[in-house]
C-alpha cells in the first residue's frame, strides 16, 4: 500500500468511516503477478484458439507463377512464340478509324513478325484495318448532278456493293463467275461488255483482257484463303461528271492471306497478296445516256498488287510461295504496298510480264 492509502486507513480506522482493506491472498497475488508478466488476457479453460497457419509462401508463389504462365500461353501463345523467336511481339492492335480522306503518309513501321494461320495479318499494318466491307468508307450524301440526296446515297451504297462483289465474294475468290458484280454494270456499255466476255472465257488473257483488272481471283489448285477475313482500307469520293452524271471514285486496298493449296495444313507458310484498286464509276442520267435502272458505267479501272505474280497474265493471282513459282523482282525499284498517300502505281503486276518492283513489306 502507498503512504497515502496507509494514512487514510489509519484515519478511517479511528473514525470508523470505512472498513479496513483486506490483504490479498497468496493466490490472488500470484495471479496478479502472472497477469502483469503476460502480454494479454488469461486464456479460459474452455476457450478454443485456432491453430496458426503454417507459412508456405514459396509454394504459393511458385504455384501462382505457374498458373499465370499457363494463362498467358493460352491467351497470347503467338506473341510468346515471337518473344522466344527473338521477335518483338508489341504490335499495336488498336483498330484504325475509317479513312475519310487521303492519308498524308505511309503507315508506321510494324514489328517484323511472321504471319501464321492463327494470325494471318501479324506483323502487317492491315492487322488494325477493318474486315471486309467495313473498311470501305462511304461519305455522307448530298445532291449532285442529276441526283437528289437520296439517289446519291443509294448510288454510293451500290458502288460499295460492286467492290464487295468483285473483291470480297468467296466464290469469286475461288475463280467462279462474278455474277453479282456484272449485274451492277450497264449492259449497254459495249466496250466493258466485250471485256467481260473475253476476260471470263479466255485461258490466255492479255494485258487488256486480264480479269484481275476488275476481279480478285485465285486458282483453287494453287492457293486457298487462310481464314474467312479479308482486310480492307479505302474510301469512296464523288463529284459531278460528264452530262450531269454522278461520278464515284473508289480507292481501296485489299489484303488477302493465302496458303498453298492441297498441303493439308502441313505447310505453315502464309503469303499476303495485297491489291490496291482504283475504280471510277459513272451513274448516268437515263435521259442522256442509255442505261438500266440500278446499273452504272465504268470510266476506268486499274490496280497495283504485291505478291500476286510477276509473269505474264494468267487470269489469277499467283502468290510466291517459297518452293513454288519463282518470280523475279527489280531490286532497284522498291514500293510500300501499304502506302496509300501516293497515287495507284500501274507499272507493276502481271499485265506486262516484266519484273516487279520489290516490296518493302508485306
Amino acid at each position: 500500500m502507498s503512504d497515502e492509502e496507509w494514512e487514510r486507513f489509519l484515519r478511517e480506522s479511528v473514525t470508523g468511516e470505512a472498513k479496513a482493506p483486506v490483504e490479498p491472498s497468496a493466490r490472488a497475488r500470484a495471479l496478479e503477478r502472472r497477469l502483469r508478466e503476460s502480454e494479454g488476457q488469461p486464456e479460459g479453460w474452455r476457450t478454443y484458439t485456432p491453430a496458426r497457419p503454417r507459412r508456405r509462401t514459396g509454394r504459393y508463389v511458385a504455384g501462382l507463377l505457374a498458373a499465370v504462365a499457363l494463362l498467358a500461353a493460352a491467351l497470347f501463345g503467338q506473341q510468346l512464340v515471337g518473344w522466344f523467336d527473338g521477335e518483338d511481339a508489341g504490335q499495336d492492335q488498336t483498330p484504325l478509324a475509317a479513312e475519310s480522306q487521303s492519308p498524308g503518309k505511309a503507315p508506321d513501321a510494324e514489328p517484323r513478325l511472321r504471319a501464321t494461320r492463327a494470325e494471318p495479318f501479324r506483323g502487317s499494318p492491315a492487322a488494325r484495318w477493318a474486315d471486309g466491307a467495313a473498311g470501305i468508307h462511304v461519305p455522307p450524301a448530298k445532291a449532285t448532278g442529276w441526283m437528289d440526296t437520296a439517289q446519291v446515297e443509294r448510288a454510293l451504297r451500290t458502288s460499295r456493293d460492286f467492290l464487295v462483289a468483285a473483291g470480297l465474294d468467296a466464290r469469286v475468290l475461288r475463280g467462279e463467275r462474278p455474277t453479282k458484280a456484272i449485274a451492277l454494270l450497264n449492259p449497254h456499255q459495249q466496250d466493258v461488255q466485250d471485256y467481260l466476255r473475253t476476260a471470263l472465257s479466255t485461258t490466255k488473257p492479255t494485258a487488256t483482257t486480264d480479269p484481275l483488272l476488275l476481279f480478285s481471283r485465285f486458282r483453287p489448285a494453287q492457293a486457298r484463303p487462310v481464314g474467312d477475313v479479308v482486310k480492307t482500307r479505302g474510301r469512296l469520293t464523288y463529284r459531278e461528271g460528264k452530262r450531269g452524271a454522278l461520278e464515284v471514285t473508289a480507292d481501296v486496298t485489299f489484303v488477302y492471306p493465302v496458303a498453298r493449296a492441297g498441303d493439308g495444313g502441313r505447310d505453315d507458310e502464309v503469303v499476303r497478296t495485297i491489291v490496291r484498286r482504283e475504280v471510277v464509276m459513272s451513274w448516268d442520267d437515263p435521259a442522256k445516256v442509255v442505261t438500266e435502272p440500278g446499273t452504272m458505267s465504268l470510266v476506268s479501272y486499274t490496280l497495283d498488287m504485291t505478291n500476286g505474280g510477276c509473269s505474264a497474265p494468267t487470269g489469277y493471282f499467283v502468290p510466291p510461295f517459297a518452293t513454288g513459282d519463282e518470280q523475279s523482282s527489280d531490286e532497284s525499284r522498291q514500293v510500300d504496298p501499304y502506302d496509300r498517300s501516293k497515287p495507284v502505281d500501274t507499272n507493276d503486276g502481271p499485265r506486262n510480264g516484266k519484273d516487279c518492283a520489290t516490296a518493302t513489306r508485306s
